[in-house]
């Protein structure tokens, strides 16, 4: 029998790019599943920008990388809800890359009586607006968040991110989020879906052991871990569970996509 294609999903920030500038190998690889065909989507818990958005700055680093081929924790939000609550209202805290999702699934936002809080990341966490979130979800509404990264980086050190602002919300309303994006395996289910690949043949590119490689591991998926981004050589032993390979970076996949594991 003729041995399966394999699937290739991978992280954006430490696989691909490092501080907006290009990891060297991501261009060759990339180039690489283009030209044979091979399944691939870039994940990202970012949820501040749309596909649109994040290939025009990939492409300012040398990644040509297409939008349907790019997989936000926005776009898993989004993809959550429609199968929950189809045509659904949401009040939502986020950038237009969370907003431009759920209006492209048909959700109504508001502030009135809304099915949903929906939580995501954005560079101007309003005081006003998160109170009014924690007393739309005292009178009802579910509480979701994109993702629970609790800081994100910046020139001048870390930024708070949706877990930080979550977790503010949570302990004033009483309730917990439910997050969709890494470490939750739903990410990457939605994102095989998306593909139409299977996770028996689909492997999962990161740097955190924490996210990428145990949603991969949770789902189903073959992992490899790169050294390009938050972790180092001994991050994985500091963990209960392994990455299927562990390599220095990208480029030491290039000219043996077919065969990642020998």
């Amino acid at each position: 029998m003729p041995e399966a294609t394999w699937t290739y999903l991978m992280d954006m920030d430490g696989v691909l790019v490092h501080e907006e500038h290009l990891i060297p190998g991501a261009d060759e690889l990339l180039a690489e599943l283009t030209g044979t065909g091979t399944p691939f989507l870039v994940l990202t818990n970012n949820s501040i920008y749309t596909p649109r958005d994040l290939r025009a700055r990939l492409l300012r680093t040398g990644l040509d990388v297409p939008e349907e081929s790019i997989w936000t924790s926005a776009l898993a939000t989004a993809k959550f809800l429609d199968d929950q609550r189809p045509g659904g209202s949401a009040f939502v805290i986020g950038e237009a890359g969370l907003t431009t999702a759920l209006h492209e699934v048909g959700y109504i936002l508001t502030d009135r009586d809304p099915d949903y809080v929906v939580l995501g990341e954005t560079r101007t966490y309003s005081f006003t607006s998160i109170t009014r979130a924690i007393r739309l979800i005292e009178q009802g509404a579910r509480f979701i968040a994109t993702n629970p990264d609790a800081t994100g980086p910046s020139r001048e050190g870390s930024l708070p991110a949706t877990g930080s602002v979550a977790a503010l919300i949570q302990q004033a309303s009483g309730h917990a989020p439910y997050f969709v994006g890494k470490p939750n395996p739903l990410m990457m289910r939605s994102a095989l879906n998306r593909l139409g690949a299977h996770s028996e043949t689909t492997l999962m590119i990161g740097d955190r052991m924490d996210t990428d490689v145990r949603s991969g591991l949770e789902a189903g998926l073959k992992t490899i871990l790169v050294m390009t981004g938050i972790s180092a050589a001994d991050t994985a032993e500091h963990f209960p569970y392994r990455p299927s390979r562990v390599i220095d970076s990208v480029a030491a996949l290039v000219g043996s996509t077919d065969k990642p594991f020998g």
